[in-house]
């Protein structure tokens, strides 16, 4: 690998602080970055890059996954720097290229040879300009061996037509294969092994369709509120800080045809194709909330109409999937903390067994519950299979029973964070966790009507108790399926 330098864009902000800079200390650690590897830190505050180092050194050692170790700190830390500017200040682009340049000049490189690694850690307004600026001090192009790519923070607009605002702005500067549009919950194991689990497996291949699934539910739950975030949350809601991006994604995870290969272009290909094949949204296969005491949070707008609850129908169009209905459910101030891939099998067309429920309580014949396959994203991940088995004694009937694995125990040592993974395979160059242009436009596609009859006044939200699992109208949306929630 040539010797990368990261540039960071907002060195000073809590995403740095907590996410970027511990991750990168995890890869230097476990011995996955390259001697000479160098951190820019961009930012407006006067700093020395002592002062940058002490600040970065107390994140990690609180968000680290790994402890902070002294001497791996210190060698680590040797490749930080710090580069004062503004973000619209065209000299400060000069300087950051002659400071590059000097960073390549230390590694035995001549200058633009070496990899830039560029990071919109910074307000999503500032990302145009950042880009702008990158342009014209010549930072976007490579000179020989050299590369340059850019990681780009969500979210990605606000619309379709945003997100396709900022695609072309973005291909104005760089190339496709330079922009890395980054989900971290692409980073995540769980969210990875949903691809490797359903089509490495051949007890779970095979069943993946609507002979065997009788309904899908994926749901992202947060017990938490806006903890601070009022301002940004406010202008975003349920649907565009969690749906469009990170719900959408693991619905293709789960939903998608096997690729040819498992390259990048071909797992993105596959995205696009089942985001392409959602049937346009119903406004009555919606349901849209709002926590009580939501508009006295700090930052929030009197009167604000935000969702901070969604839970909708979606029906995929295509011969695997017809007729068998994914429910996404996400909320804040929820019950508990919980994301969850939820997938329960059809029932054997003959029962031959009574059903008792959880008390052992013998139901009637041929009544039994379903076998469901949990994939748990968050905490404590885990798969589990419940499948009903006959309890001791004499009479014949079956009860559920949970089949598991979890993480932590199956293999020994806490999985890696997800911007560690990001992070390396920006890097290295592969885009398969990075979403393509088309791929964000598709997810935009399939919102935006659904936030424009929202913001013309249609359907308000509904409010719902701190604690609850949302609205009573989420429950009357999969009851009037004769279906129920699979966590409630």
């Amino acid at each position: 690998m040539i010797p990368p330098t990261l540039v960071i864009f907002g060195a000073s902000g809590d995403l740095t602080q907590r996410k970027l800079v511990p991750a990168l200390y995890n890869l230097w650690r476990d011995g996955l970055l390259p001697p000479g590897f160098a951190v820019v830190g961009f930012a407006r505050r006067p700093k020395s890059d002592e002062q940058l180092r002490v600040e970065l050194r107390a994140g990690v050692a609180a968000h680290s996954r790994q402890p902070l170790d002294p001497a791996t700190w210190d060698a680590f830390a040797a490749g930080l720097r710090y580069h004062q500017s503004d973000f619209d200040s065209s000299e400060g682009y000069s300087e950051l290229r002659v400071l590059l340049d000097r960073l390549d000049a230390e590694r035995g490189l001549a200058p633009g040879a070496g990899g830039r690694l560029f990071y919109m850690a910074a307000p999503p307004q500032a990302y145009t300009g950042i880009v702008s600026h990158l342009g014209a001090a010549g930072l976007a192009r490579p000179s020989g061996d050299g590369w340059a790519r850019v990681i780009v923070e969500k979210p990605l607009g606000r619309d379709l037509t945003s997100a396709r605002a900022l695609n072309a702005h973005l291909l104005g500067v760089f190339d496709e294969g330079q922009i890395y549009r980054i989900d971290h919950y692409l980073g995540k194991e769980t969210v990875q092994n949903i691809l490797a689990f359903r089509l490495g497996n051949s007890i779970f291949e095979p069943l993946w369709n609507r002979r065997y699934i009788e309904q899908v539910q994926i749901m992202v739950a947060e017990q938490v509120g806006l903890e601070g975030r009022g301002g940004y949350y406010d202008s975003a809601g349920a649907v565009r800080d969690m749906v469009q991006n990170h719900i959408m994604q693991v619905l293709a995870l789960v939903a998608m045809e096997a690729p040819a290969t498992f390259t990048a272009e071909a797992v993105r290909g596959e995205k696009v194709k089942l985001f392409e094949s959602i049937r346009p949204l119903e406004l009555d296969a919606v349901v849209r909330g709002q926590y009580a005491g939501y508009q006295a949070e700090p930052g929030v707008a009197p009167g604000s109409t935000t969702e901070t609850y969604a839970a909708m129908r979606v029906a995929i169009n295509t011969w695997r999937w017809a007729g068998v209905p994914f429910y996404l459910r996400t909320g804040k101030a929820l019950s508990r903390r919980l994301s969850e891939v939820a997938i329960q099998f059809r029932q054997p067309p003959l029962s031959l067994f009574a059903h008792a429920d959880h008390a052992g309580h013998t139901g009637p014949d041929g009544v039994m519950e379903p076998n469901i396959l949990r994939l748990r994203i968050q905490p404590d991940e885990a798969i589990s299979l419940q499948v009903g088995l006959k309890p001791p004694g004499g009479a014949m009937r079956l009860e559920p029973v949970q089949l598991g694995f979890r993480y932590a125990e199956g293999f020994g040592r806490v999985a890696p964070e997800a911007y560690e993974r990001l992070l390396l395979d920006a890097l290295r160059g592969d885009a398969t966790l990075f979403i393509r242009r088309d791929e964000a436009e598709a997810a935009w596609a399939l919102i935006t009507p659904l936030l424009d009859r929202w913001a013309a006044g249609d359907a308000p939200p509904l409010p719902y108790a701190k604690g609850s699992w949302g609205p009573d109208a989420a429950q009357a949306l999969i009851t009037t399926d004769e279906r129920g929630w699979l966590v409630a």
